[in-house]
């Protein structure tokens, strides 16, 4: 009997760009191609912007779900709690998982910035 709960969870296998539902995007040699958000690297492949954008979607729509689970778990219309809590972990990895991305994001731009010419 799978666990519908905990899905997103066994794309941490697939490294943390899956674990955010980012598959199939294009290499690119461009660094226009990364900072325009609506732009393709190739033919049908989404650009880096909206990857990252739809990563964020896919976070906001997690915290969403726990916080609805939450007041239904309060208010005793919450058949199953595990349903809550497997929400909430979802949630607060997937947060984790933000934080640190933007953590190494930072500290390589700040790598970047410190490189002489």
């Amino acid at each position: 009997m799978p666990i519908s709960g905990i899905e997103g969870l066994g794309a941490f296998m697939g490294g943390p760009a899956a674990a955010f539902g980012v598959r199939n995007v294009a290499p690119t040699s461009n660094l226009g191609d990364l900072l325009e958000p609506g732009k393709a690297a190739d033919g049908g492949a989404s650009s880096f912007g909206v990857s990252l954008a739809s990563a964020v979607d896919n976070l906001t729509a997690a915290q969403a779900k726990s916080s609805d689970l939450a007041v239904k778990a309060v208010t005793g219309d919450l058949d199953d709690v595990h349903d809550y809590t497997i929400a909430a972990t979802e949630a607060a990895v997937t947060l984790e998982l933000t934080a640190a991305l933007r953590n190494k994001a930072v500290d390589a731009f700040t790598e970047i910035m410190r490189m002489q010419a």
